[in-house]
């Protein structure tokens, strides 16, 4: 459970009793660096307890299959979509590597072209998202056949897919509009703070 001051304010009082249980064996502890050297303020913090079980620190982990790291950088995250992506491919091609283009159209489409954490991606290196531009060009070439030196270009037209900066667009637009449209309170408060 991810806990930081709005979350406190939208729930209401301190005094408020809420009733939750913890797995002291799966909680873990992030400390977030600062991105200005002269703000930290200590290297090593004491343990924390929950139920006489001390919490590890940690310096990355997933949380709803998105990677965090204490840089706050989605880096790791990208990789891990990367890896993913040329394994369902490689799993799709394997199994269906003979089957028509419909077929494979809609096996690609559903199982390579929903990147559902990618509009949440906001602080990575140029070069991260040049190799998911360039797994995603590879993995639709080996999918369907085309050799390396065709035009990708053609290839989409051909496919009728989307490319790779086209998705990444859509899925902004798309949780954009989910995250203005959302009648919960918290992301109403954030919103509203962050506007």
């Amino acid at each position: 459970m991810v806990w930081n001051a709005a979350v406190a304010e939208c729930l209401g009082s301190p005094n408020t009793c809420y009733k939750y249980s913890c797995n002291a064996q799966k909680t873990v502890c992030m400390v977030v660096q600062p991105n200005q050297r002269d703000k930290i303020v200590a290297s090593g913090f004491p343990l924390f307890n929950i139920g006489g079980n001390s919490i590890q620190f940690v310096s990355d982990f997933k949380y709803l299959g998105h990677v965090i790291n204490s840089c706050m950088s989605d880096d790791d995250d990208i990789s891990r979509e990367i890896r993913n992506m040329f394994t369902r491919t490689n799993v799709l091609l394997r199994q269906f590597g003979n089957c028509s283009v419909p077929v494979k159209l809609s096996l690609f489409k559903t199982y390579c072209l929903n990147l559902y954490v990618i509009a949440l991606w906001h602080t990575y290196l140029k070069g991260s998202m040049q190799k998911l531009r360039s797994c995603y060009n590879r993995c639709v070439k080996m999918f369907f056949g085309y050799s390396r030196n065709y035009s990708m270009t053609q290839t989409l037209l051909e496919l009728n897919i989307p490319s790779f900066d086209t998705l990444l667009f859509n899925s902004s637009v798309r949780f954009l509009h989910c995250w203005r449209n959302c009648n919960n309170d918290v992301l109403k408060h954030l919103s509203a703070v962050l506007n």
